[in-house]
C-alpha cells in the first residue's frame, strides 16, 4: 500500500495529506496537525520504515535543515520530495524565472542551501511562490484591516491556490526527480489582487500607500524587495500538471 510520510504537517502539507489519503494512501506525519513527534527519533524512524514515499515541507531553521540534520541517513526512499520557495531565486527586476536560473542570490541564502541539498539528495523539490487558500487569502487580509496597497510601479510577483500545490506534488509521484516550480500563469501585482477581492466582496479597496508609509513588518518588506515572474513550464511539460486556478481571478473566485 503507498504509505507518505510527511515532515512539518502544516496549511500546505496538510492539503497534501488530504489528497492522497482520498485516493487511498496511508499518511503519516510531524507537526502541528501530525502524529507523529519530531524528537521523537525512535517513532519517525519507526514510520519512515513503513513509509514508500517521504516529503519534508519543514523550513529551514538556524541556517540548516532540521529534517535532514536529523534524519538525513535514515531517509532512503525512492520517492522523495521537498517544498521550497521561489525566494531561491531573489531579485530578478521583474524578469522571468524559471528551473534553470541561478539560486542562492536573495535573501533567502538558507533556503537555496537546503533546496541544493535535497535536490543531491534525488528528490522532487517543489519551488513555491506566495500561496494562498481557504482562510489564507486577499478575502481574509481586507476582512481584517490588513490588506494594503503599495505604491510600488513594476512590482510583480508570482502565486499559488494551495490545492494546486497539492495537485502538483500528486503529480510528480509518477515524474522524474529535480526542481520544479509551481505556480499560476499570470504574475501580477499585489494591488490588483487586492482590488479584485474587494471588488469581488464588494468592499471599499484600501488606500494606495508608500512603502515607507506602511509600517511593514521585516518579513513583508522583504518580500517587497524582490520582483520576479515565475514560469512554469517543466511541471507542465515533465509532469502533466495543470492549475485548476491559472490565475488570481478564478482563485479568488474559487474562494468566495
Amino acid at each position: 500500500m503507498a504509505h507518505m510520510f510527511i515532515f512539518g504537517l502544516g496549511y500546505t502539507a496538510s492539503r497534501i495529506a488530504e489528497a492522497l489519503r482520498s485516493r487511498g494512501w496511508v499518511v503519516e506525519a510531524t507537526g502541528s496537525a501530525g502524529d507523529v513527534d519530531f524528537t521523537d527519533g525512535s517513532a519517525v524512524r519507526d514510520a519512515l520504515t513503513r513509509a514508500s514515499h517521504v516529503l519534508s515541507s519543514v523550513p529551514p531553521s538556524d541556517g540548516s535543515d532540521p529534517v535532514l540534520g536529523r534524519y538525513g541517513h535514515d531517509i532512503t526512499q525512492d520517492w522523495i520530495g521537498y517544498l521550497s520557495s521561489t525566494g531561491v531565486y531573489g531579485d530578478t527586476q521583474g524578469a522571468w524565472v524559471d528551473e534553470t536560473a541561478p539560486v542562492g542570490a536573495g535573501r533567502r541564502t538558507a533556503r537555496a542551501e537546503c533546496d541544493q541539498r535535497w535536490l543531491a539528495k534525488g528528490a522532487r523539490v517543489f519551488r513555491l511562490p506566495g500561496i494562498y487558500g481557504p482562510s489564507r487569502s486577499a478575502y481574509d487580509r481586507v476582512q481584517e484591516g490588513k490588506a494594503k496597497r503599495i505604491d510600488l510601479p513594476g512590482q510583480i510577483f508570482s502565486r499559488v491556490h494551495v490545492d494546486d500545490i497539492a495537485s502538483g506534488v500528486l503529480a510528480g509521484l509518477d515524474g522524474p526527480a529535480g526542481a520544479y516550480n509551481l505556480s499560476d500563469d499570470l504574475p501580477a501585482p499585489q494591488n490588483v489582487v487586492i482590488e479584485e477581492a474587494c471588488r469581488l466582496m464588494g468592499a471599499e479597496p484600501p488606500p494606495l500607500q508608500t512603502l515607507a508609509d506602511a509600517n511593514l513588518s521585516k518579513m513583508a518588506l522583504g518580500f517587497y524587495s524582490e520582483n520576479r515572474r515565475v514560469a512554469n513550464g517543466k511541471a507542465k511539460r515533465v509532469l502533466g500538471w495543470q492549475p485548476q486556478y491559472p490565475d488570481y481571478r478564478s482563485g479568488l473566485r474559487s474562494l468566495l
